[in-house]
């Protein structure tokens, strides 16, 4: 993430001023610079980071306690529902089973700060200030990304449904449109009714997002010039035009109506999918005695199509996510004195003033309140490569 402050008169003057030895002239500007910092940083937080992109927000006010009625998400019929959440930032997700009433979240603080000489903002060096503004939003968002796939993650293990795990397992050629395929169909299966019928509204609109490797979008590219057929079993090929356009666009970013985001976390050995062996529970179920590993070795019935043995640090994972269900939570705090409705809140910090001039440093804390919950883990389904 790249941040850049405009160099306009108005600007220059503010950081001169923050950089200035006189403490009450430093602490005016320092508290307007920071009213001008934390929406910035709320904005880049919403857009740079993926997990943004799978989250519904539900913003409430500072030192509430954030809930939310399950019975949005589930119908008639169900007697209890697992959801998976934090405790505390960058704990272990846990799944709490609750009744068919308010679940209460868990919310936790994620917070950064900077500092810089002040004779930097003396000279307005608005590229220093800039760098430390960025040094703050990107320390934040890598704890928000950490702490949010965490959620996907433990979800995506342990998740049970319709006697069905949450998983389809690509054979020897690794990612192609029938292990796709597979995926799909799995997704329907575990979409039933609680009453193991069709629903009469759907539950789901199916995979809307599928987040790969680097690896599999490389595997998708040489789907333009690599033999590539439409099932495991017959040998139609994938048409021209199909091909075409994947060669045109450097790679497909759309299959069946599936968009495809690629993740350098994700990949063998690497960040996510290391997160996701560690996460893994001893057992598939309450109900089952069968280790997880085991269970990808694997025998996974219809859903299974090949493959060799999984142990740590040796297959990927694609993870599909339904994001017509809104079944990912993040409730985040409003900070009503950081400007009405904003989520970031960005103060001088303090421990530089105390000393006057006998300390040439300023600096910033930020922080802001949220939580990371899955209500319906019917809503993701992964791919084991």
């Amino acid at each position: 993430m790249k941040l850049k402050l405009k160099n306009t008169p108005e600007q220059v003057e503010l950081v001169k001023a923050i950089g200035s030895r006189d403490t009450t002239v430093s602490r005016e500007a320092s508290e307007a610079f920071a009213a001008f910092l934390g929406p910035v940083i709320q904005k880049v937080l919403l857009t740079a980071g993926t997990a943004s992109q799978i989250y519904v927000d539900s913003e409430f006010d500072e030192d509430d306690s954030p809930s939310y009625p399950l019975d949005l998400h589930y119908g008639e019929g169900e007697g209890y529902v697992t959801v998976w959440s934090q405790h505390m930032a960058g704990g272990l997700p846990t799944s709490q089973v609750e009744g068919m009433k308010e679940v209460k979240i868990a919310t936790y603080r994620l917070d950064s700060a900077v500092s810089f000489n002040k004779r930097y903002a003396r000279r307005a060096r608005l590229d220093v200030v800039s760098k430390a503004i960025e040094r703050m939003a990107n320390e934040v968002l890598i704890k928000q990304e950490r702490n949010a796939w965490a959620v996907v993650l433990k979800a995506l293990a342990e998740a049970y449904t319709n006697s069905l795990n949450h998983f389809v397992v690509a054979g020897a050629n690794g990612f192609d449109l029938d292990v796709l395929n597979k995926a799909m169909t799995l997704n329907t299966r575990i979409n039933e009714s609680f009453s193991g019928h069709t629903p009469i509204a759907p539950y789901s609109n199916g995979i809307t997002d599928l987040y790969v490797s680097p690896e599999v979008k490389e595997k998708i590219r040489g789907f333009a010039y690599n033999p590539m057929y439409t099932s495991a079993s017959t040998t139609q090929a994938l048409p021209d035009n199909i091909r075409e356009d994947i060669y045109r666009q450097a790679g497909m970013a759309n299959i069946y109506g599936v968009n495809i985001h690629e993740m350098v976390e994700l990949g063998v050995g690497k960040k996510y999918v290391s997160l996701f062996e560690t996460l893994a529970p001893a057992s598939e179920s309450a109900n089952s005695s069968t280790d997880m590993f085991s269970l990808l070795n694997i025998d996974n019935g219809a859903n299974d199509a090949g493959g060799t043995d999984w142990t740590a640090g040796s297959r990927d994972l694609a993870i599909g996510v339904d994001n017509s269900r809104g079944a990912f939570i993040r409730p985040v705090a409003r900070q009503w004195d950081s400007g009405g409705d904003g989520t970031f809140r960005a103060l001088p910090d303090e421990q530089f003033n105390m000393y006057g001039s006998r300390v040439e440093k300023t600096g910033f804390y930020g922080f802001l309140e949220e939580g990371r919950i899955c209500i319906d883990a019917r809503a993701i389904m992964g791919v084991i490569l």
